[in-house]
C-alpha cells in the first residue's frame, strides 16, 4: 500500500528579522494507492517544502501526514526521494550508489549489490554499473538516482523536478521510462514539475497550488489514456485550463 493523507498542513518559516513568512496554508489531501500525482503552481508556492514534509526532511508547523494509516515522523526508506540534482555519491560506482539504501538497512553486501543489478536493468544501465556519476549523462545520472531510490522498495516515490535540468529530447525518453517502472512497480508518485504539458503527459490528477502561501487551488483529473498524445485535442485543453488557473495567480 502506499496511500498518502494531508491533514490541515501549514508551514511557517521564522525569518532572521524575527518574522514569520508562510510557506503552505491548511494543504489537505488524500492520494491513493498506486496513484501518480503531480505538482504544479508558481515558484515558492510550497511545492517542494509540501514534498521535503512527506519525505520527513521537514516538519509541518500544524497538521500532520500519514502513509497508510501511520504517522509520517523523520524519513523512512517506505518514502524514497529523488531530487533535481541528482545526489549520487561520486566515490560511489554506479551500483555502489544504488546498492547503498539496502546496505544501510542491514541487507549483506553481496546480496545489496545483486538487488542494485535487478534495478539497474528496469532503467537500462546494467552495462554502466562499475562506472563513476562523473562518466554519465546527466539523463544518465537521473535515472540512477531513480534505480537508487526504487532499490529500498518504497510505498511512495517523491520526485522534486526530477527531469527540470534536462534537455527536451532526453526530458520526454525519461517521462516514458518513469511511466513504464510505475507500471510495473505500481508504487504511488508524487511529483513536483513547473511543466504543464510534462503534468498533463504523466498524472492521474494535477494539484494547482496557488502563489505563497501554498494553498489547493483546484484538483484536476486528467483522464487521459495512455499512451498519451502529447498533441491531442484533450491533453490541449487541458494543458490551456491549467496555464489560466497559473496566470491567474500571477495576476494575483
Amino acid at each position: 500500500m502506499g496511500r498518502v493523507k494531508v491533514n490541515s498542513v501549514s508551514r511557517t518559516f521564522k525569518k532572521e528579522d524575527g518574522l514569520s513568512t508562510g510557506a503552505l496554508d491548511n494543504v489537505s489531501l488524500e492520494i491513493q494507492d498506486g496513484e501518480f500525482l503531480c505538482f504544479i503552481g508558481p515558484s515558492g508556492c510550497g511545492k517542494t517544502t509540501l514534498l521535503r514534509i512527506m519525505a520527513g526532511l521537514d516538519s509541518p508547523t500544524s497538521g500532520n501526514l500519514t502513509l497508510d494509516g501511520v504517522a509520517i515522523k523523520g524519513t523512512d526508506p517506505k518514502r524514497g526521494m529523488v531530487f533535481q540534482e541528482y545526489s549520487l555519491f561520486p566515490w560511489r560506482t554506479v551500483i555502489d550508489n544504488i546498492a547503498f539504501g539496502p546496505q544501510m538497512q542491514g541487507i549483506q553486501k553481496k546480496d545489496a549489490r545483486r538487488m542494485a543489478e535487478k534495478y539497474l536493468e528496469l532503467v537500462g544501465l546494467e552495462q554502466f554499473k562499475n562506472s563513476y556519476p562523473y562518466e554519465l549523462s546527466g539523463g544518465m545520472r537521473q535515472r540512477v538516482a531513480i534505480a537508487r531510490a526504487l532499490a529500498n522498495e518504497p510505498k511512495v516515490l517523491l520526485m522534486d523536478e526530477p527531469f527540470g535540468a534536462l534537455d527536451a529530447q532526453t526530458r520526454n525518453s525519461l517521462q516514458n521510462e518513469l511511466l513504464e517502472i510505475w507500471e510495473k512497480k505500481h508504487v504511488t508518485i508524487l511529483f513536483v514539475t513547473h511543466s504543464v504539458d510534462e503534468a498533463v503527459f504523466l498524472a492521474d490528477r494535477v494539484v494547482v497550488m496557488t502563489s505563497r502561501p501554498g494553498k489547493i487551488k483546484k484538483i484536476v483529473k486528467v483522464g487521459l489514456p495512455r499512451p498519451r498524445d502529447r498533441t491531442g485535442a484533450e491533453a490541449n485543453a487541458l494543458r490551456n485550463s491549467m496555464l489560466k488557473l497559473l496566470a491567474e495567480e500571477r495576476k494575483g
